[in-house]
């Protein structure tokens, strides 16, 4: 994708109803429904009921917009892994679920933003550059997380790329379960991923924090 131009000066909007974040939470959009071509200016401003004129304010062009959605992304998604992988925790088990903190609630990790960009990556070999950057990022956190309760390298690395893996996978595959549910197996995920017995306290807190999220 090309450099974006640089941006016009700022100045205040001609409609106060709407806001940069309006303009990219509507890319956003578009984008999980229909995907990238289906971005457009003329589009966007019927979906968000202003004049396209309006656009100028806050992007220089499609490009530009389509540069900061990608930049949401990664501020979003993979900030969010690699913050809660940084989290101090009494064990393993206790930091897996820190890292599970980003897929129970949807103000973290925005799963339908994320299979967007993946989708938009396979047309576009930049795009496919930032995912696979975002990728080792995600990755390298989350083995570093295993390396910090005394997991050895090449160990480190397999389990967090299972642990990944298995989380891209499990929403890439669209499964609709009751959270209810899912706790339900909490137990036994924890034992896979890390190998060790989860503490009994820490998993009802979990399950806890889940059901009130």
């Amino acid at each position: 994708m090309p450099t974006a131009p640089a941006k016009r000066a700022s100045k205040p909007h001609g409609n106060s109803k709407v806001t940069r974040a309006d303009w990219l939470h509507a890319a956003r959009d578009m984008l999980v429904r229909v995907g990238v071509g289906g971005i457009k200016i003329l589009t966007l401003s019927g979906e968000l009921g202003v004049a396209r004129s309006s656009f100028y304010w806050y992007f220089s062009d499609r490009t530009d917009l389509l540069i900061a959605l990608l930049q949401t992304w990664e501020t979003r998604n993979t900030r969010c892994i690699t913050d809660k992988c940084d989290l101090p925790a009494a064990d393993i088990s206790h930091a897996v679920c820190h890292f599970f903190e980003c897929f129970i609630d949807d103000t973290l990790f925005d799963q339908g933003l994320e299979f967007g960009v993946r989708d938009w990556a396979r047309h576009d070999a930049e795009v496919r550059a930032k995912v696979e950057a975002a990728d080792a990022t995600r990755l390298a956190a989350i083995t570093g997380m295993y390396a910090r309760y005394g997991f050895e390298t090449s160990e480190a690395d397999a389990r967090a790329r299972i642990l990944y893996f298995m989380q891209l996978g499990y929403h890439a595959l669209d499964i609709t379960e009751p959270m209810a549910t899912r706790m339900s197996r909490l137990h036994g995920y924890l034992k896979g991923f890390t190998g060790h017995e989860p503490d009994p306290g820490m998993l009802e807190a979990f399950r806890a924090r889940a059901a009130n999220t």
